[in-house]
């Protein structure tokens, strides 16, 4: 339960040595990396997941309830930012506020968060590309797009195995070595494909409109089958659990902070901005998308846009949303790898993981070891396993986090409340707890299944906490001096 105090964190944002990461963000490229990563996988082809699964067009109710429970974590998040400008996000929190142990659960969550949302992001990539190739009648075998626990029925009516999801395990490599040349450059890179990712929504929403079918809304809410969770209120709520994986872009925005100028300022904006624009367009995209396709229609499919754009007549469109969502997606993979790496980067640094966690580039101050190691293991994940588990997984990950966060937030307001915060969370205590409450009520409405592999993953987290972490902990080994 040792904790490290806001004081000795502050020391450390302020470090700028050279075993330290450059500050070179301001608040543009903040919102930028926010909602480069929010308008991804989750829009363009969650969405439509839960639709078919979980909400039918009540979709839009299911964003409306994931953003505002976002919106309460994302004030804490601005305040904790604020307050402690150090890469690890929540789990650099967890440490100021709850101590070590839950710090590691935390950043060990995180680390599951991240590398899951990545090769969700890569899968749903590789689908789109196939898309795009076959506009072109270039043919990928399907055996080398689907993971192993995949079949694909082909024209003939005869039905396959995949073997491995190859296109996005090059995607996720290309990524990792741009990310490795430096911050600087892969948030202009970000920027630029940012720029494209919003423009495509907002055509889409336009052209869109005019050829909604009334009929594809109706039941609005579909009866429940009997089932929790497969339609009516249940189904809402579990459309909401699966859904908040596309807003999790605020939660990686803090952990750019070590390398933000002016952090007290603009780690808020990036925060708040990045969320605020992104939840009126997931709305209206939504209810676009619903309105053209029936939402039966989206079963099973990680590449429902293509699925609603064929009901108009822009099929030009079709193929420019399509290489739109193809270059957009690699912005969304990029800031998942950075964040995760900075999230191992603030853990090794404390001592919890390997001392090669945290060591940077001699040319490009960048933890391009963690990059590699982590590049190979979210490979296997974008690979091998299908993107409705692997979307689940990163849905209860974050959601776990945001939970610790509001505690954080609660927890530090209570005992120290005389620290300097140049952003302060309004309504405390209320915000705090709602934002707790709404993150609960959405990981209970998940699978078991899901739970049961994040419990997997955090017993696997305690045995090389309790047998590497804490015995080479650097704030455990100072203390003891």
């Amino acid at each position: 339960m040792l904790k490290k105090s806001i004081e000795a964190l502050k020391i450390e944002a302020a470090n700028t040595g050279e075993n330290s990461l450059k500050r070179s963000l301001g608040a543009v490229n903040l919102v930028a990396i926010g909602v480069g990563v929010i308008i991804g996988a989750g829009l363009f082809s969650l969405t439509g997941i839960a639709a078919a699964n979980n909400s039918g067009p009540a979709v839009i109710l299911s964003f409306v309830i994931a953003a505002v429970g976002c919106a309460f974590s994302a004030l804490c998040y601005a305040e904790f930012a604020s307050m402690v400008p150090v890469s690890g996000s929540a789990y650099t929190y967890a440490y100021a506020t709850l101590g070590e142990l839950f710090a590691w659960i935390i950043g060990w969550d995180l680390i599951l968060e991240y590398s899951v949302g990545a090769a969700t992001v890569g899968i749903s990539w590789s689908q789109y590309l196939v898309k795009f190739l076959e506009k072109f009648d270039i043919y990928i075998p399907p055996q080398l797009v689907l993971s192993p626990f995949e079949t694909a029925t082909l024209a003939d009516g005869s039905i396959i195995h995949g073997i491995v999801n190859l296109p996005s395990i090059l995607i996720i490599s290309l990524i990792t070595s741009i990310i490795i040349r430096g911050t600087k450059g892969s948030a202009l890179f970000n920027a630029t494909v940012v720029a494209l990712k919003v423009g495509v929504v907002i055509v889409f929403i336009a052209l869109g409109w005019q050829y909604i079918d009334p009929a594809n809304y109706h039941p609005f809410i579909p009866n429940n089958t009997g089932t929790f969770g497969e339609f009516g209120w249940s189904g809402i709520l579990r459309g909401a659990g699966v859904v908040f994986f596309v807003f999790i872009g605020f939660d990686i925005v803090a952990t750019m902070a070590q390398e933000t100028k002016n952090p007290q300022r603009n780690m808020p904006i990036g925060i708040l901005g990045s969320l605020l624009a992104c939840t009126v367009l997931f709305i209206l995209f939504g209810y676009v998308m619903t309105g053209l396709a029936n939402y039966t229609e989206f079963k099973n499919s990680a590449a429902p846009v293509a699925i609603a754009i064929a009901n108009t007549p822009y099929q030009w469109l079709g193929i420019a949303v399509i290489l739109a969502i193809l270059i957009g997606y690699t912005s969304v993979i990029l800031v998942d790898l950075l964040g995760q790496s900075r999230v191992f980067y603030s853990m090794s640094k404390d001592g919890l993981l390997p001392k090669v966690f945290s060591e940077l580039h001699p040319k490009f101050n960048t933890p391009y070891k963690s990059n590699i190691v982590l590049c190979i293991f979210i490979s296997i994940f974008a690979g091998l396993v299908p993107i409705s588990v692997v979307g689940e997984m990163t849905s209860i990950g974050t959601l776990l986090a945001f939970v610790m966060v509001c505690l954080g937030i609660l927890i530090l307001r209570k005992k120290e409340p005389n620290l300097e915060r140049p952003f302060k969370t309004p309504f405390v205590p209320v915000v705090p707890i709602l934002g707790i409450i709404t993150c609960v009520v959405m990981m209970v409405s998940l699978p078991f299944d899901t739970w049961l592999r994040l419990f997997v993953w955090l017993a696997i987290g305690f045995i090389i906490y309790f047998f590497y972490g804490k015995k080479r902990s650097k704030l455990r080994n100072e203390t003891k001096l």
